[in-house]
């Protein structure tokens, strides 16, 4: 259903990283780079990144990937981790992949918050997040990035 991303899995994290970019689940793409910077990192190691690729059961033919991202956070007691993208393709969403990765990251004993974003608008997304225990946070996050200038 999912496993950990490898080296010979460049191509396939670069071409789910530029279609999550071009879907309406984001505000507006980011540069390429970003993606090789990402990938680089991942080969790095798992201290700060970690992705999963999606698998069909049939086939485990890859049909999506997650990323996430980690801190620690006072607040929350322990390590918080953000799922900063997650993506299926079409032909396989509805399929129970998102749910069951939910349920994988909320079993793992290391973590104490899983954080997501999502787009106001993402109405399905939304309704996914809320039944997976995701809540709202009752405050704005603010961000300046250092590539935005």
């Amino acid at each position: 259903m999912f496993r950990p991303i490898t080296a010979a899995d460049k191509a396939l994290y670069l071409q789910y990283a530029d279609a999550f970019y071009h879907t309406d689940a984001v505000d507006s793409p980011v540069p390429p780079e970003h993606y090789e910077i990402t990938f680089n990192e991942l080969m790095r190691g798992d201290e700060y990144v970690k992705c999963y690729i999606f698998e069909t059961d049939e086939e485990h033919a890859p049909c999506g990937f997650a990323l996430l991202s980690k801190t620690f956070s006072q607040e929350a007691g322990g390590v918080s981790v953000t799922i900063e993208e997650i993506y299926i393709e079409e032909e396989h969403r509805g399929k129970g992949l998102a749910t069951a990765f939910f349920k994988y990251l909320k079993g793992l004993p290391n973590i104490a918050r899983l954080r997501i974003e999502v787009e106001d608008d993402n109405e399905g997304a939304k309704r996914l997040y809320q039944r997976m225990g995701f809540g709202l946070l009752p405050y704005l996050q603010m961000v300046t990035d250092k590539f935005k200038g």
